[in-house]
């Protein structure tokens, strides 16, 4: 979708003169009032911004005529600037108001605007790079924030009355800001590169928060009661008694996960979302209902469910993963669940110490003296500034444990032992590193830097058992970081050779660095996190542009359905020879589908193709119809644009517009023709899959996947068993087709993979040979970390432990 569209002159551009509903102005004015006081400050941050950056150009210009031209701007800009931002507002408060008036034609490519090829015109190089600056903006945005654009899309849908909204329509959405700043920027005057170093400055200044305004964006919408309650619940599959799934099964068949909202009941998902009596959408159209279908080609909106308002259900935890490897996760950090964290691990240790204390008789020693955390600390540290081949960094925490006690007790004469509380953090990272070994490849490149970070962590642990349960910890970002750069899950072209060196200095600057302060690891992250943006704005544009061929494709395929259609009802039930038949269906198919890519299904060359379609038809069926020389003439000529050398496709117009009795019909010729056009690619055909076997129906298992795959949101990262002994590899559902069911995949550095089915693989998902990570179990440590727990639970016999360990 183009960042800049057409006005429309009878589209309101005011809330109050665009007629809408009361309850349903008010919400979008609650929506709009509230974006705008968020956006108003740091607004007038970039236009500071921008002035100062023009005046320092100015200041660096090597030429009087260049610093000449940069301070002409900075007047200009001064003049102009107190114009900029109210024009800002007033476009997004077009974009609003026109939510029911200014429907968008683009819903489908079947219905995208027709390229009218007689009409063509040159455009401006930098009309070109400004459209593209402000989409890159647009899309990295989109990428970031998938989840809160996809509840906004049904709750904007709900208000509009319409099918859901997907990214690219939402009047709040990324793409709407984009467009707005770029039609405000006309305001100040200025040239084509300052308008460019503008956007870079919209980019950093007032885009960087846009995350945190759409989460604001949808609890004030939750809030107006627009589907109160809405969140995304991806379903999990779970043991049941055979009569509770014979109930479900009755009751929803089939369906994969549910929309609810308030104390409305579910609905199969993609259906529709139910409304309570009291929202703002009461009163928009019953067809609004159906807001959890994207149209053809959009991005689909996923399947919400309801969720009590809460500090952290269950529901908020299970939805996709869908960020970057290394990217920085926008996770809540809740501490009022901390305390009961630790006291809920507190509790497993101690089950687990009793119960290894069962199982391994006393050991008496002599008296030990117990070493304080300060001298364990201490100690710890003095390993830690050795030299890397010396610190013990390829040991054991048990090992280094070890070490530490036989000092203690070469320094004391006597022996000593750890307390309580430090020997329960050791054996906490020791299991937490076993966990993560089994995650990592050994011959990675970065395996070592996890080994070389342990005694900074067992530090920081020491110090702060927050550690385990505190996502956002910065010390547990870094290792995170690490581990995810050598993953089992990656293939070995997704890791790029690039980011070892950054990793190294990461962590070699924590290792000579930390001593109890944790802004080392926030200085580490900080910079590591540099590097992980540029690798992640690489890998977004090279999907982007798989996506777009991906769509290409789809309107191809869509072109070719609905040339068939259109020739099947042309035909209707006339009696045409099975051959002339096979020729138009091939052949002068190929010619229909072309002229609905160029010219659309509303162009004059459209129409001539019907006519044709329909003379051909008639001549062919009748046996006294005058052959035309000029429609056979139109007809080689259509078939020599879709790739028929002359010769070929003049033959085939003198068999499409004269019909040719039976016993005159040269078999020898016809077979040669017909042996050509079986050789012959038609257009946009996929060989493979016309090889694809025809696939037994779906069982209800698989039809639930299926489902659930539907309304799966853009940029899910699945994961593909690819072998018996359980490894798998990582992709990203890049974009997927509701018309044609293909899914495109793409690996951590946005190349493409390949492509399945959406049926292919619900299939694999229902037989275990493919999962959807979901964003508690995205991260490499966060998994880990779940598995550390699930082992205490089992040595204290608490296996339905509710899961407060779970970082925050």
């Amino acid at each position: 979708m183009p960042i800049s569209t057409p006005s429309n002159d009878a589209t309101p551009r005011t809330l109050a003169a665009a007629g809408l509903p009361r309850r349903v102005r008010k919400a979008l004015e609650h929506a709009l009032g509230l974006v705008s006081v968020e956006l108003d400050t740091s607004l007038g941050t970039m236009l500071k911004e921008f002035e100062q950056e023009l005046f320092r150009l100015a200041d660096l210009a090597r030429s009087p005529g260049v610093e000449s031209g940069y301070m002409q701007t900075l007047r200009t800009l001064r003049m102009n600037r107190a114009d900029l931002i109210p024009r800002f507002m007033l476009e997004l408060e077009a974009g609003v108001a026109g939510i029911r008036s200014a429907r968008s034609t683009d819903d489908s490519p079947a219905a995208s605007t027709p390229v009218q090829f007689h009409n063509l015109s040159l455009v401006e190089d930098e009309v070109m790079d400004e459209g593209a600056v402000l989409r890159e903006v647009a899309t990295r945005q989109e990428s970031r924030a998938a989840l809160p654009l996809h509840l906004l899309g049904q709750r904007f849908g709900v208000l509009a009355g319409s099918p859901a909204f997907d990214a690219e329509r939402i009047p709040l959405g990324p793409r709407a800001l984009c467009r707005a700043m770029r039609d405000a920027s006309q305001t100040l005057q200025v040239p084509y590169e300052a308008r460019l170093l503008l956007y870079r400055i919209f980019d950093r200044q007032v885009m960087s928060g846009y995350a945190r305004i759409l989460e604001k964006l949808d609890d004030a919408m939750d809030a107006e009661g627009v589907l109160p309650g809405l969140t995304f619940v991806p379903v999990r599959a779970r043991a049941t008694p055979q009569g509770e799934q014979a109930a479900a099964a009755a009751g929803a068949p089939g369906s994969a996960a549910r929309v609810e909202a308030g104390h409305g009941g579910a609905t199969p998902a993609g259906a529709e979302a139910s409304r309570d009596g009291g929202d703002a959408a009461a009163d928009a159209p019953s067809d609004a209902s159906a807001n959890g279908q994207a149209g053809a080609g959009a991005r689909p909106a996923p399947a919400p469910a309801a969720g009590r308002p809460g500090k952290r259900s269950p529901s908020s935890q299970s939805r996709p993963h869908t960020a970057w490897m290394g990217e920085a996760w926008d996770g809540p950090d809740d501490g009022a669940d901390e305390q009961a964290s630790l006291a809920t691990l507190q509790k497993l240790m101690a089950g687990r110490r009793a119960l290894i204390g069962k199982l391994r008789p006393r050991q008496s020693g002599g008296p030990r003296d117990e070493l304080s955390t300060r001298d364990v600390f201490s100690a710890l540290g003095a390993l830690q500034a050795q030299p890397p081949a010396a610190a013990g960094n390829s040991r054991s925490l048990q090992d280094v444990k070890q070490t530490l006690l036989a000092q203690a007790r070469q320094q004391h004469g006597k022996g000593a032992t750890l307390s309580q509380r430090d020997n329960d953090t050791f054996e906490l990272l020791s299991m937490l590193y076993g966990q993560i070994e089994e995650e990592v490849r050994a011959d990675a490149p970065a395996a070592a830097l996890i080994r070389r970070l342990q005694l900074p962590l067992l530090r920081v642990a020491l110090q702060d058992r927050a550690f385990f349960v505190r996502g956002q910890h910065p010390a547990r970002r870094l290792l995170n970081t690490v581990a995810e750069s050598a993953a089992r899950w990656l293939d070995k072209d997704d890791y790029d050779p690039q980011m070892l060196l950054p990793l190294q200095q990461a962590v070699t600057h924590v290792v000579e660095n930390y001593d109890g302060d944790d802004a080392v690891f926030d200085a580490s992250n900080t910079k590591l996190e540099t590097h992980l943006q540029e690798q992640v704005r690489k890998a977004e544009l090279l999907e982007r542009r798989h996506v777009e061929a991906a769509r290409g494709k789809e309107k191809l395929e869509v072109a070719k359905v609905r040339a068939t259609e259109t020739l099947d009802a042309i035909v209707g039930d006339r009696r045409l020879a099975k051959f002339v038949r096979a020729l138009l269906h091939q052949a002068w198919a190929d010619v229909l589908t072309l002229t609905l890519l160029r010219q659309g299904e509303g162009s004059d060359e459209w129409r001539r193709q019907m006519e044709a379609t329909q003379k051909i038809v008639l001549a062919c069926c009748s046996d006294d119809a005058v052959v035309d020389p000029a429609l056979t003439a139109h007809v080689a000529k259509a078939l020599g644009q879709v790739g028929y050398h002359a010769d070929e496709a003049g033959v085939i117009a003198q068999r499409l517009t004269q019909r040719v009795p039976e016993g005159q019909d040269d078999p020898a010729s016809r077979t040669e023709l017909a042996v050509k056009l079986k050789a012959r690619a038609r257009l946009g055909e996929d060989p493979a899959k016309a090889r694809r076997p025809k696939l037994p129906p779906r069982t209800p298992e698989e039809q639930a996947r299926y489902e659930q795959l539907r309304v799966m949101p853009f940029g899910t990262w699945i994961e593909f068993v690819v072998n018996q002994q359980g490894d798998f590899v990582r992709r990203r559902l890049s974009w997927f087709s509701p018309v044609t069911d293909n899914a495109l995949f793409v690996n951590q550095r946005g190349q493409r993979i390949g492509e399945h089915s959406l049926d292919s693989l619900g299939r694999m998902i229902a037989a275990g040979q493919a999962r959807i990570v979901t964003a508690e179990r995205g991260r490499l440590v966060d998994r880990a970390w779940q598995a550390a727990v699930s082992a205490l639970r089992s040595f204290a016999g608490r296996g339905e432990e509710p899961a407060l360990l779970e970082p925050k």
